[in-house]
C-alpha cells in the first residue's frame, strides 16, 4: 500500500513538473518582445512603403503613358487585359475567403467519456533533445490516459537522437512506446509504421521538434466526434524558435494568416486542403483505406518521399470525407532560421504543391462526394493559377526591370501595400499591431528573395530529397 501510495506520488509530481515546464514555455512564447533592429526593419519597410506611394501619385502620367503604348499592340492588350482579369479574379477570391471566415466556428471539445482512443506518432530524425521536449509536452496533454497511446520512432537517425528518446523513456515509462527503424528510410516510412501498429481510432501526427499545448490533443480530435464524415483535422501552426532571428518572426505572422485566416475559411467547406506534418489528425479507417495506396505513391516513376501530409489529406478528401482545422489546436514548432533552410523548406513545399495539384485534379472534378463541390475545386484552381503563371510573370518581371525599373518597383511596392495590409489588418485586430507589420516586410523579402522557389520546384518537380532532413539542429 506505502509503495502504491509513492508510486501516484511521483506521478503526480511528474505530472506538476510537466505542466509547470510547458506553462513557462508557453508564457515566454505568447509574449512579444522587439529589438533594436526590429524597430529599425519596420521603420525601412515603412519608409519604402511610403516612398511608393508618393511615386504612384508623382508618376501617375508616366503609368498612363506606359498603359496607352501597351494598349496600341496586340500582345500589350493581351498583357493589360490579363493583369485586369487577374485583379478582379483575386478581389473575387478574397471576399470568397472572408466569407468562409465569418462563417468559421471552432468546435467545442467534448467530454472524457466521448473521446476516442487515440495514437500520437512522433517520426524523428536527427532532432536530438528537442524529441524529449515534444514527448513531455504530449504526455503533459489532459487527454484521459487510458485512451492515449504515444509512438516516437526513430528513423535512423544519425545523431543522438535515440539516445534522447531512450532517455524519455526511462523518464516518462509507459506513457510512451518508442522504436528504431533499422535505417533511414524517410518520415513518410515512420508514419507508416506508426499507422500500421497504432492501436486508436484516430492517429495524431506530431513533429519531433514540436510541443503541444494542454489542451491540444482533446481539441484537435474532438470534431470526429461531432462530425462522422470527419476524415482528418489540422491543428494551428506556431513558431516555437521566433525569437531567433528575422525569419522566424515573419513566419510566424505568415503562419496565423495562412492557418487562422486560410485555413479557417477552408474548414467551412470541409476542404482543408493541407493538414501540417507539425500536427495533424486522422480517421483510423480514413487512413487504413488509402495507406497503401500513400506508401506506394509515385511521380514520374520515382517512389514520392516528399509532402506525405498534403498526398493524405488529398487522399481523405478523395473519399468523400472532410478535412477540418481547429483553431484552438495549437503546436509549435520549430522554422528554419536563415535563408538557406528557409528556400530549401519551400522548394520542398513547392514541389509538393505541384505533384499533389495534378493528384487532387484527377478526382476533384468528377462526383467525390454527396455535397457541394464547389470549394474544393474552386480552392484547386486558385493553386493551379498560382502554378501556371508563376513561370511567365517571373519573365515578365525581368523584362519590366530592364525597361521600366522604376515604375516596375513603384507598382510593385504599391501592391505589396494593398494585398499585405488586409493581412495586416486581420492579424492587428487579434493580437499585437507591430507584429502585424512583419507581413510587409515578409512581402517584400519574398518578392525580392523568393521570387524564383515556385518556377524553379515547377521544372524540378521530379526531384526526389527532403533537402532538410541532414541540417542537425
Amino acid at each position: 500500500m506505502l509503495e502504491k501510495f509513492h508510486l501516484n506520488e511521483n506521478a503526480i509530481s511528474q505530472t506538476d513538473k510537466l505542466n509547470k515546464f510547458n506553462s513557462n514555455l508557453f508564457n515566454k512564447l505568447d509574449r512579444s518582445t522587439f529589438k533594436s533592429k526590429d524597430y529599425l526593419i519596420f521603420f525601412v519597410t515603412t519608409f519604402s512603403i511610403i516612398i511608393s506611394l508618393f511615386l504612384i501619385y508623382y508618376l501617375q502620367s508616366d503609368f498612363e503613358a506606359l498603359r496607352f503604348t501597351r494598349s496600341k499592340s496586340v500582345w500589350g492588350q493581351i498583357l493589360l487585359y490579363l493583369s485586369y482579369s487577374l485583379l478582379i479574379y483575386q478581389i473575387v477570391f478574397i471576399f470568397y475567403i472572408l466569407y468562409c471566415y465569418a462563417k468559421y466556428k471552432v468546435i467545442e471539445s467534448v467530454s472524457d467519456e466521448e473521446l476516442p482512443t487515440c495514437t500520437v506518432i512522433v517520426p524523428a530524425y536527427n532532432e536530438g533533445k528537442l524529441v524529449l521536449d515534444t514527448l513531455r509536452s504530449l504526455v503533459a496533454n489532459d487527454y484521459p490516459k487510458e485512451k492515449l497511446q504515444i509512438f516516437a520512432i526513430d528513423d535512423g537517425s544519425k545523431d543522438d537522437t535515440w539516445q534522447w528518446m531512450l532517455e524519455a523513456k526511462k523518464e516518462l515509462g509507459d506513457r510512451i512506446d518508442i522504436y528504431q527503424q533499422p535505417k533511414n528510410m524517410g518520415k513518410r516510412h515512420a508514419l507508416y509504421h506508426g499507422f500500421k501498429t497504432g492501436k486508436g481510432d484516430v492517429f495524431v501526427t506530431v513533429d519531433s521538434d514540436s510541443i503541444v499545448k494542454k489542451d491540444t490533443l482533446r481539441n484537435l480530435v474532438s470534431p470526429f466526434v461531432t462530425n462522422e464524415n470527419c476524415g482528418a483535422v489540422g491543428g494551428n501552426v506556431r513558431v516555437l524558435n521566433k525569437k531567433q532571428g528575422i525569419i522566424p518572426q515573419m513566419l510566424n505572422v505568415t503562419f496565423v494568416f495562412s492557418f487562422e485566416f486560410i485555413r479557417s475559411a477552408q474548414s467551412v467547406t470541409g476542404s482543408v486542403l493541407c493538414t501540417p506534418g507539425a500536427l495533424a489528425a486522422y480517421r483510423r479507417t480514413a487512413v487504413l483505406n488509402c495507406v497503401e495506396d500513400w506508401i506506394n505513391q509515385k511521380f514520374m516513376g520515382k517512389a514520392s518521399d516528399i509532402g506525405e501530409d498534403r498526398a493524405l489529406t488529398n487522399m481523405i478528401l478523395k473519399q468523400g470525407m472532410h478535412v477540418l482545422f481547429q483553431k484552438n489546436s495549437f503546436v509549435y514548432t520549430n522554422s528554419p532560421e536563415n535563408y538557406k533552410q528557409l528556400n530549401k523548406m519551400f522548394i520542398r513545399w513547392e514541389r509538393s504543391n505541384v505533384r499533389e495539384n495534378i493528384e487532387m485534379t484527377k478526382f476533384a472534378f468528377s462526383n467525390f462526394r454527396s455535397e457541394s463541390k464547389f470549394a474544393p475545386r474552386f480552392l484547386l484552381i486558385n493553386q493551379w493559377i498560382k502554378v501556371i503563371l508563376a513561370i511567365p510573370f517571373t519573365l515578365l518581371m525581368f523584362y519590366l526591370i530592364l525597361t521600366n525599373p522604376i515604375l516596375f518597383l513603384t507598382s510593385t511596392f504599391f501592391g505589396i501595400f494593398i494585398f499585405s495590409s488586409i493581412q495586416v489588418i486581420l492579424y492587428a485586430r487579434k493580437y499585437n499591431f507591430l507584429e502585424s507589420l512583419w507581413f510587409y516586410t515578409y512581402s517584400i523579402f519574398y518578392t525580392f528573395t523568393l521570387f524564383w522557389i515556385t518556377p524553379y520546384a515547377i521544372l524540378t518537380a521530379g526531384k526526389k530529397g527532403w533537402l532538410t532532413r541532414e541540417i542537425v539542429k
